[in-house]
């Protein structure tokens, strides 16, 4: 049987990868959506390659897109209808004809889609990881009562994912819980002791800290081994895409701060770690290629081909793991803070992110500016309960404002 899959954030990476993996499964999968913002003309190319049923764009590109889409495709081509803004994104991630919705939009505007092929019971592959940093508790409870499977596509939640016992694995992906087998007396379910995410580094691990000052936007989103968007790609410098993914295996997994690790891992081969209660260490490793957690997720539990190179440990030669210096890298301890807090807390945590890389981005505020920026606002604005998306929501737009007051301070 032939499943249908939406992409949103089809033009990223991410987007790119899934479509690669897709292709080589064509008895498995079939294009069914595909979302885009800015890059209309590179969406056309898309449609007119996988001819989907259905394409979301930003409001106000609907024309543009109709514009490349002719000028590209063949006349026979069947012209796929065009859905624009966040309830055309929303009405794709709820379509009963999709199957498995991959949410791979950057930032906090993926979230409302997502909650959208939550609550409609789909195989949700979450790429993007702010929609559960910033309400993730909630939106699992949401999967387990509307009967969704949640499954991480991150390189490393994927990794943990793949570690962990399947009955573990039952619970996390938003099924209702199942009874743990600790029959030893252990601290988390299943005999799991703790997780261990790895991290590159970036750039800049070995950049005396006196000159991170100065480095440039295009500098700092030159990742070592990964080829990301350049949002995520400056994240992995300040290490602040390592923080968000702290929050993130702390909801996904159901584990406290304290049971989740970091260690810098430059080769990024080995991916996650997971550790159980009689001291044994599971490692996922793949080459850094996002087709493996794609093709993982898409296929589960079941494993397919992902067109990715082959690991060759001897070629590699030496595999190194170091602690993170907290001097460098002081996001990591924010994020230990924010999540202990939880609430509303890692929406204004990822809301003050956006907006400092923006600033960075644009010229307007140092590379060492960002974290401060961040932790200003943290610590200026209240947290409260989540009830629902809007409330997030709104904490997101109160961050937001505040964060950009604060910028206003560090401009150059």
């Amino acid at each position: 049987m032939i499943t249908n899959v939406a992409i949103l954030g089809a033009t990223g990476s991410v987007g790119g990868a899934t479509l690669d993996v897709i292709a080589r499964h064509p008895e498995r999968f079939r294009v069914w959506a595909v979302t885009g913002h800015h890059q209309v003309g590179k969406l056309a190319d898309i449609a007119r390659v996988h001819q989907p049923q259905v394409v979301g764009v930003t409001t106000g590109q609907e024309a543009a897109f109709e514009s490349c889409y002719g000028d590209r495709c063949a006349e026979h081509s069947r012209r796929p209808e065009v859905v624009s803004g966040t309830a055309g994104l929303e009405a794709i991630a709820a379509c009963p004809e999709v199957d498995t919705v991959v949410a791979a939009i950057a930032g906090a505007a993926g979230l409302p889609s997502v909650a959208s092929a939550i609550g409609a019971g789909k195989r949700v592959l979450i790429a993007n990881k702010e929609p559960l940093v910033m309400m993730g508790g909630h939106l699992m409870s949401a999967a387990a009562e509307a009967g969704a499977l949640v499954l991480p596509v991150d390189s490393e939640h994927n990794a943990i994912f793949q570690c962990l016992p399947t009955a573990y694995r039952n619970t996390v992906m938003g099924q209702p819980p199942q009874e743990s087998n600790d029959t030893a007396g252990g601290r988390y379910p299943w005999n799991v002791a703790a997780v261990t995410l790895t991290a590159s580094g970036g750039p800049f691990l070995n950049t005396p800290i006196e000159m991170l000052a100065e480095v440039t936007p295009t500098q700092a989103a030159k990742h070592p081994n990964w080829s990301m968007g350049r949002k995520i790609s400056i994240d992995s410098a300040t290490m602040m895409n390592k923080a968000l993914e702290l929050i993130e295996a702390c909801v996904y997994f159901s584990l406290p701060p304290s049971a989740v690790q970091i260690l810098i891992h430059p080769q990024s081969i080995v991916h996650s770690l997971v550790e159980f209660d009689d001291k044994s260490v599971l490692a996922q490793m793949a080459v850094a290629d996002m087709r493996v957690p794609i093709a993982n997720a898409l296929a589960y539990p079941e494993r397919i081909a992902s067109g990715a190179a082959t690991l060759d440990l001897a070629a590699i030669g030496s595999l190194d793991f170091l602690t993170p210096d907290r001097q460098r890298f002081p996001c990591l301890d924010l994020a230990r803070v924010v999540a202990t807090a939880g609430g509303t807390g890692p929406a204004v945590l990822n809301a003050a992110n956006e907006v400092a890389v923006d600033e960075f981005c644009e010229g307007k505020i140092r590379f060492t500016d960002i974290v401060p920026i961040v932790e200003e606002t943290v610590d200026r604005i209240p947290f409260s309960d989540i009830s629902g998306v809007q409330q997030v929501l709104d904490a997101d737009a109160r961050a937001r404002t505040l964060a950009k007051e604060v910028s206003s301070r560090h401009r150059l």
